[in-house]
């Protein structure tokens, strides 16, 4: 195989950018732009609304989740293959959440999302300690999913590495209703209605969902319920929206990760100790935000609040010695429930300044999290994977209050600037109600405070061709998760944990072209003082620390392409190189070991490649996609690593119109060579169990019933 040195790899990859604009351009002689003010727009926390996204200094992706889509649609995963500098990994277990990672932020998370913001509908999926999920999110019900890397994700606040938004489509005279069904291997079915449209004043976008399947791995059976909805309504001169979400997983088994000789054995099989303590973990969760945008003459107000409950039970499998010999331990099944809720209010103005268009917003937010802990055995008496005798109780609360502003000019014909700043404080709090004389009062309380700047600018070579630079700050503080466990062992939260901070650059180039063809590509790094890391990865308990410096560096490159009217192409590349800039000493059991700079950061691909072909004849569609990924290494002393792969998947679909509706049949197949491949990593995993099996060829059809109501 081909290896470029990283110098020679950007400059292909800029080759491969500029040459075809640079084509355009000679091509297509392009006027001076003259001065002219660009649309209205509403301008959001790193988005300007109703201007292209060519226009932005930064890389945002828009995913368009149109009916056409095969698949169960169970996770937002199937919608994020293909973004460059995203990855998105099926875990094959439905007792933790897809594995996301932005630019090589999140890599690390072993359970949830981190280091990446979460929004559905412009309500947080991410909680003011940097902690979130995506299961709640229905692509059912979506109609667009973006992806925003780069400086800009830091006016988003704490843990902003990267951020995903989830947008439901709002009801419109005409939408079609409409019914569907999806099964195939391993007794996975997923059964779901939408129903959109608009009933008197109100807009409505109501989906509900059922999934389940026995699961590709033994112990790895789930079941999902999901209910979304978008309810709107025009009152007091502005747009008033509901949003309601609910989603339930019952006992969601857990196979745990396998050790390398397990895999080469049998790449199905559980962890013995998964069945012996039945691992599981149950959730449950509810929220509903109201948000009231108006716009009159050159200024927009919005006001957004949510409220939530959320629950979740999990059995872990500890076994019964280390919590009898240890006062301090927290048990075996975790048992949080907690309320969360918050405010937003912003407003915009759209103006000029100096004879140029200009657009401000000044904004302020403030999030909560209330959240009881409580920590039992695992065992009672010799009978394992049951609850036991109550080990930890304590109240948590986070809390976040942040300011922001944002301006957006164009300050000359060909240039637009735009410049933003967060200050974000963070307070947490932890109250202990399980007090014995071996586990004394553990109470305490942190606090983090940063301000992100970031700026970028734009220069627009043509009316296709667009090249920018944006600079930032950003910072992540430990999340919950994260405090609750110290390094040594000892009683209390890891309240020596810092925030960890980065400095972010980026260069792009964006060429549009009138057929639909597009060619983007970017340059990035990021310098992260403070890292936190896995200190011990044991048991089901991970605890953290600050590692030092980091540096984060690479490019991107997608290419879309159509073939005549009826037939597109796809291309996307990403290389990232994430390394330790600092080393730093990893003690266990055995002994010390140094982890020297220039190490790879664990759970990061440094290359993934990702090409999909779609042609469209009549009502027929086939489609084949190519997904690609270098090796990722598995633990801080790059000991071990899950090697790279390759998987073809298939698609085919057929469409009838008829007088009733529209009847679609179809059909995918994944992984259609059948090869064998680790879909994800377990980071540092203190039992070497750190591999996740991808799954053999998979099929699944299905049928898709829409009518007009």
């Amino acid at each position: 195989m081909l290896r470029l040195t990283p110098l020679a790899r950007h400059c292909a990859l800029a080759s491969a950018v500029l040459l075809p604009s640079l084509a355009q351009a000679q091509n297509t002689p392009t006027p001076p732009a003259p001065i002219e003010r660009l649309p209205t727009v509403q301008v959001q926390a790193a988005r300007v609304a109703q201007v292209a996204d060519i226009d932005l200094p930064a890389s945002l992706t828009t995913v368009w989740v149109d009916e056409d889509r095969t698949g169960p649609l169970a996770q937002l995963s199937e919608a994020l293959n293909g973004i460059p500098g995203v990855v998105a990994r099926d875990r094959q277990n439905y007792a933790q959440d897809t594995q996301l990672s932005i630019r090589g932020f999140g890599a690390r998370s072993t359970f949830g999302v981190r280091g990446v913001r979460v929004l559905v509908d412009g309500v947080p999926a991410t909680m003011p300690d940097g902690q979130g999920q995506l299961s709640h999110a229905s692509l059912l019900s979506a109609q667009r999913v973006e992806v925003l890397r780069g400086p800009f994700s830091a006016l988003y606040g704490n843990s902003s590495g990267g951020v995903v938004q989830v947008w439901s489509a709002d009801g419109a005279e005409g939408d079609p209703w409409r019914l569907r069904l999806d099964t195939g291997s391993d007794n996975t079915l997923s059964a779901g209605a939408q129903l959109r449209g608009v009933e008197g004043p109100i807009r409505y976008n109501v989906a509900a969902n059922h999934f389940r399947t026995d699961g590709w791995r033994d112990h790895s059976q789930a079941r999902r319920e999901s209910v979304n909805a978008r309810l709107g309504t025009d009152v007091g001169g502005g747009q008033l929206d509901l949003v309601l979400n609910y989603f339930d997983a019952p006992d969601a088994q857990d196979p745990l990760g396998l050790t390398r000789a397990q895999v080469r054995e049998n790449p199905r099989q559980a962890t013995a100790v998964a069945t012996q303590y039945n691992t599981r973990k149950s959730v449950r969760q509810a929220q509903a935000g109201l948000v009231f945008t108006r716009t009159e003459g050159a200024q927009t107000w919005r006001a957004m609040g949510y409220a939530g409950q959320r629950s979740v039970e999990q059995y872990l499998a500890i076994p019964p010695a280390p919590q009898l010999n240890s006062p301090l331990h927290a048990g075996g099944v975790i048992d949080l429930d907690g309320d969360y809720g918050g405010l937003d209010a912003r407003w915009a103005w759209h103006g000029d300044w100096a004879g140029r268009p200009l657009d401000v917003v000044i904004g302020a937010n403030a999030d909560r999290q209330q959240q009881d802990r409580r920590g039992y055995e695992n065992f009672v008496g010799d009978q394992v994977g049951i609850k036991g005798r109550l080990r930890r109780d304590q109240s948590d609360r986070v809390e976040n209050v942040d300011q922001f502003a944002q301006a957006w000019w164009q300050w000359a014909p060909r240039w637009s600037l735009l410049l933003g700043v967060r200050h974000s404080t963070v307070r947490f709090r932890s109250n202990d109600h399980y007090i014995t004389a071996g586990n004394p009062d553990d109470s305490g309380s942190r606090r983090y405070e940063a301000t992100t700047p970031v700026a970028g600018v734009v220069f627009r070579a043509s009316d296709a061709w667009r090249l920018y630079a944006s600079a930032g700050r950003g910072f992540e503080t430990p999340t919950f998760n994260e405090l609750g466990y110290r390094a040594d062992g000892q009683a209390g939260l890891a309240l020596d944990l810092s925030a960890a901070r980065s400095r972010n650059l980026e260069v792009g180039s964006k060429w549009h072209g009138q057929n639909g063809a597009q060619v983007e590509a970017a340059l990035f790094r990021a310098d992260t003082d403070d890292e936190l890391a896995v200190a011990s990865n044991s048991g089901g308990r991970s605890t953290y620390r600050n590692i030092g410096r980091t540096r984060r560096q690479g490019a991107e490159a997608s290419y879309v392409q159509p073939l005549g009217a009826q037939a597109d192409l796809s291309l996307a590349y990403t290389w990232l190189e994430a390394t330790v800039r600092d080393p730093y000493a990893l003690c266990a059991a055995a002994g010390c070991n140094t982890v020297t700079a220039g190490s790879r950061l664990p759970g990061v691909p440094r290359q993934q490649w990702n090409a999909r072909v779609q042609y469209r004849p009549g009502p027929w569609q086939w489609a084949a996609e190519v997904v690609a990924s270098s090796d990722t290494v598995v633990n801080d002393l790059a000991t071990e690593r899950a090697p790279g792969y390759a998987l073809l998947n298939l698609e085919l679909s057929r469409r009838w119109t008829t007088a009733q509706g529209t009847l679609r049949a179809f059909a995918r197949i994944d992984n259609a060579l059948d090869q064998r491949y680790i879909g994800s990593v377990i980071v540092n995993d203190g039992n070497q169990r750190f591999f996740e099996p991808g799954p053999d060829r998979r099929y699944n059809v299905g049928l898709q019933w829409q009518w007009a109501p």
